[in-house]
């Protein structure tokens, strides 16, 4: 697994927030991903990972996950737009090639491939 780039990475509450509030949700079981597309932020992703998912450990290594997802297909996405991820409790216990299909059905969804 390798790290994005501090460029690519949305950073601070107000981005956050930003995206949150005026972005688009597309939803399935692993999955929720906001999308607002906007060309000042350039196919920046944030992700997230409530504490009801259980402890740090397990938050990081859903966010480990989507980040990869993320990563794996981030050149055949569409670089003018925001994307939040935010994890549910499925990728408590999935493995990578789970997160990658439902992150890739979530893009379908949202037009985004």
């Amino acid at each position: 697994m390798f790290n994005l780039s501090k460029g690519e990475v949305l950073r601070g509450k107000h981005d956050f927030s930003a995206v949150h509030s005026r972005g688009r949700a597309f939803a399935n079981h692993a999955l929720v991903l906001l999308v607002v597309r906007d060309e000042r932020y350039n196919g920046k992703v944030g992700f997230a990972a409530g504490k009801k998912l259980g402890g740090a450990v397990v938050r990081n290594r859903v966010k480990r996950l989507m980040r990869e997802a993320y990563r794996l297909n981030k050149n055949s996405l569409r670089r003018d737009c925001a994307l939040i991820l935010i994890g549910r409790k499925f990728l408590t216990s999935a493995k990578l090639k789970d997160t990658q299909k439902a992150f890739l059905d979530l893009c379908r969804k949202a037009k985004l491939l």
